[in-house]
């Protein structure tokens, strides 16, 4: 399942305020994907400007792979935005998909639940 949400403030005002947005909950963004320049410049187009960051918590990566290593094929966490029907579109996987992948207890769930409130919390901040 997709967690998806959306915003009417442009791309671009969302794509500059992630990074400081993210900051505030603890996450930095380690890096992003403009798949729309990628793809171009192996000579494939697609028609959405769509660009995935990469955001870290790094306590939070450090909890969940001293519990469970496999959890690292999930981090670090995903943003993508796009544009649809004149409106920004934010979304990332969702953490049922993530908690069905491994055996986990509740502390564990309670602690990852927190860590995808805070990103959603970022998602829902426009």
């Amino acid at each position: 399942m997709i967690y998806k949400t959306t915003t009417s403030y442009p791309l671009e005002t969302v794509k500059a305020q992630l990074e400081e947005k993210a900051k505030k909950v603890g996450f930095g963004v380690l890096g992003s994907y403009e798949f729309k320049k990628i793809l171009k410049s192996k000579g494939f187009e697609i028609r959405r400007d769509i660009t995935v960051y990469e955001l870290c918590n790094p306590a939070g990566a450090e909890e969940a792979l001293n519990t469970i290593p496999e959890i690292s094929v999930y981090l670090p966490c995903r943003i993508s935005i796009y544009s649809e029907n004149d409106v920004t579109v934010l979304a990332t996987i969702g953490l049922e998909d993530m908690l069905a992948s491994a055996d986990v207890d509740e502390t564990f769930k309670g602690f990852m639940e927190q860590i995808f409130n805070n990103i959603h919390a970022v998602m829902n901040s426009w």
